[in-house]
Parts: C-alpha cells; structure tokens; sequence
C-alpha cells in the first residue's frame, strides 16, 4: 500500500471552547516496532477529549498530542515485531492519542478486530468505553451475574455500553435517565428498569426495584453531589466505580454510612495505563465480549455522525449533553467504505 505524506488531522490551538479544534494538514505518524498504523475511517469523540480541548487532561508522556482515544478502520502498515495482523484487514482500537486524524499509530496490543456485523460507525463507539468498563466494572470491581447495576448517563456512551456489558454477564442494569425516550433507548440496550433523575428519588427507587437489596454495582459519571445519593443506593459489601465527574470532582459522603455497608469506592483513569495493561484489557474484550457483540441481533449504541473536519461542531453538540448514544467524527476514507 502506497501512503501519503500527510494527512488531515483536527489540532488544539489552545486550551478553550471548542473553536479551538483546528483541522490541519501534518505528516503521517511514524509506524514504530509492536505498532499498527491504522487508516481511519471514524474516531469517536469521547469526555477525556473535551478534557484535553480545556487543558485539564494532558496526554501521556510520549503520546500524541491530538485528540482522540479510540478509531476504526484498516490496517495501513505493520510495525516491526508485531504479527497477527495484515494490510487491509477491518480493526478498531484503543488509542493513545491522535485518533481525529486520517492516520493514527497504536500499540498492537490495543488493537482488536471489527465485531462480525458491524460497520465501520457503529464500531467506533466501541473502545474507549468497552476498555474503560471492562478495566473498571469488571476487572475491578467483578461484575458477576445476577448483580443489579445502578448506571448513571444510561443513554450516554459510557451508560450505554455499561448496559450492554451487564446484559452479556447476566447482571441486572437499572438506568438513570433525564427523559422518556432515553428510558425507551436504554432498554433497547438492555437495562431492566430506568430512573428519570428529573422527578424521581434514585436512591429510593433503587431500593424498590431491588426488592430492599440496593445497587450491587454502581457506574457514576456526574460525581458532586451524586456520590451521596450512590452510598445510600448501594447494598452491603458494593462497589461504585467513578468513572467521571461531569457535576463536580468533590463530594461530601457519609464514611460511617460507608463502613457500615461496607462500601469500596474506586477511580482511576484509563489514558495513563501501563500498555501491558491495556493489552491485558483488549485480550479480555475479545475473549469474553466479542462474540456477544458479533451475535445475530445484539443492539447497536444509536450514532451521531460528524465529518472530521466538523470536530468543533460534535464538541459543542456534546457539551450540550442532548445526545444519545456516541459521537463519531468520519473521514473522507470512512464514508467511501459506510455501506449506509
């Protein structure tokens, strides 16, 4: 395959709003030993990219300084020492940076095959969110089947896959919702029952649905004030993972309403991550998640479709938090191979 000498990529001009996203022409990554160069065909947007776009999440020593945690297309070229892969073939990844680009360079180990069914869209909403899950709900905290699940944004990307990994397991996730058609969206996915935040109590309507029992697991990503509501939902001996802090990174708990159920609240950042560990996730994904997501049938997280250059447009739109499902940004190169 004959590469270019550059290509389109989406810049931060500087920390701001999200007019400072600035398509640019730059040259190719460099494909090093145990990389993949990827063609892409769309890069999901995701939260730790509006993060980096404000200046408050900086990208690892050695990482790219262009946004973007996860892509799907092609293999383009094939580092040294690295094997199972071969030019042409459909693949979607965990980035390290520089995913809102028409190239991007990944660690091997981050790189996972396109789910059988899936098109080129829809497969981008997967890796940043089923890797931090994954390193998160289920390595972390052991998700086991029949647990129940209280998951915050269930109509959000992190929500929605959250859901979609509790009914692969055989756990039971109970959705936190803002409106009606996001309840309708959430159990399309999966969830078992949903919680409009808008007028009714979480934690008591946790409590109802769980027969007294309470959350088992709990999937936060607004932070603030919710931390209180996530202790008195959760039962004995649960686990709340925190995951982001859209309302606030500070929060007042109640330790002693902690210990008495013997609660483990956990955090951590998935950029940062060591690549064994990243590889060690991906290794995960694809033994036990990937032929779920290739069967006949499995749902679909609902797409909303930018142009690459349109970045600034999709951060906006993402702020405005209307959306359902996952934003991806498509390339020249992805709407070419979309069959819809």
């Amino acid at each position: 395959m004959t590469l270019p000498t550059d290509m389109l990529a989406i810049a931060i001009a500087a920390p701001g709003g999200p007019e400072m996203l600035q398509p640019q022409r730059l040259p190719l990554p460099h494909c090093g030993p145990g990389e993949v160069l990827v063609r892409v065909a769309a890069a999901g947007v995701n939260g730790p990219d509006l993060a980096q776009r404000r200046g408050h999440y900086a990208p690892p020593p050695g990482a790219s300084p262009l946004p973007g945690l996860e892509v799907v297309g092609e293999v383009a070229a094939i580092g040294a020492d690295v094997g199972g892969f071969a030019p042409g073939e459909a693949v979607m990844a965990l980035t390290n940076g520089g995913g809102y680009a028409e190239y991007v360079a990944v660690p091997a180990g981050q790189v996972l095959p396109v789910p059988q069914g899936w098109s080129f869209p829809q497969a981008a909403a997967l890796p940043e969110t089923w890797f931090t899950l994954t390193q998160t709900l289920v390595m972390r905290a052991g998700l086991a089947p029949g647990m129940s699940v209280l998951v915050h944004g269930g109509a959000g990307g992190i929500g929605g896959a959250a859901i979609q990994i509790c009914s692969i397991i055989g756990a039971r996730a109970i959705a936190v919702v803002s409106d009606p058609a996001k309840a309708e969206y959430c159990a399309a996915l999966g969830a078992i029952a949903s919680i409009d935040r808008t007028r009714e109590d979480i934690a008591e309507r946790v409590m109802v649905l769980t027969d007294g029992h309470g959350a088992d697991r709990v999937v936060d990503v607004v932070g603030g004030a919710m931390a209180a509501v996530n202790i008195a939902a959760s039962a004995r001996a649960g686990h709340i993972v925190q995951i982001s802090t859209l309302e606030g990174g500070t929060a007042s708990v109640n330790l002693r309403q902690m210990m008495a159920k013997d609660l483990t609240l956990s955090g951590s950042t998935l950029r940062p991550q060591p690549a064994a560990t990243k590889a060690a996730i991906a290794r995960r994904i694809h033994a036990d998640f990937l032929p779920a997501l290739a069967a006949p049938g499995f749902p679909r997280p609902a797409i909303t479709r930018f142009a690459l250059d349109e970045a600034a447009a999709a951060h906006a739109f993402m702020e405005s938090r209307r959306h359902r499902g996952k934003l991806i940004l498509q390339t020249a190169f992805g709407g070419a191979k979309d069959p819809s």
